[in-house]
């Protein structure tokens, strides 16, 4: 599958039309729901089977990111036969108290796994949180980079940001 066949499959699952209210609280009549395209088994496994050779060569853990990012990364794992991590917005209080749960993390190459990227702030954040519990995290990948500012922003932090597809793949899809 090409990756503009891909990006008019995400675009057709995902693109919504309506009366939405957004995070900034603005409206809009238009809206990119991403839990469609994680949420349909074949498309995210297309995804995943797209973004493997994304993943550069040392990666020993993918770390996907609370909450769309678990199953991008679960998909990704499939592929490469990488361990996985799930990473929480903050540790639980509760049961192992881990803010990263399955694989071990400390001491080894990881792979920071988001769904998409606007901003790249969690991305920074939990980047921060790996770092401190010994995580080598050099890279972040994502399945859709919006372009607005998150690579950027990731740069500044010595993260690259690596995209199967940008907002701009969306656009041109259609």
């Amino acid at each position: 599958m090409t990756s503009s066949d891909m990006a008019r499959q995400i675009h057709a699952a995902s693109h919504l039309t309506g009366d939405f209210v957004l995070r900034s609280g603005r409206r809009a009549s238009e809206y990119f729901d991403k839990y469609r395209f994680e949420s349909d088994p074949v498309l995210l496994d297309s995804i995943a089977q797209a973004m493997v050779v994304l993943v550069p060569k040392d990666t020993e853990v993918l770390a996907g990111l609370e909450m769309g990012g678990i199953p991008v990364v679960t998909a990704l794992g499939r592929h490469t036969g990488l361990p996985c991590a799930f990473v929480r917005k903050q540790a639980k209080s509760y049961g192992t108290c881990r803010l990263a749960e399955g694989a071990d993390i400390a001491g080894r190459r990881v792979l920071v796994v988001e769904d998409v990227v606007t901003s790249g702030g969690q991305i920074v954040l939990s980047t921060t949180d790996l770092r401190a519990l010994g995580a080598d995290v050099r890279e972040a990948l994502c399945v859709i980079d919006r372009q607005q500012g998150g690579a950027e922003a990731l740069v500044a932090e010595r993260i690259q940001l690596l995209a199967l597809l940008t907002a701009d793949d969306l656009r041109t899809a259609v």
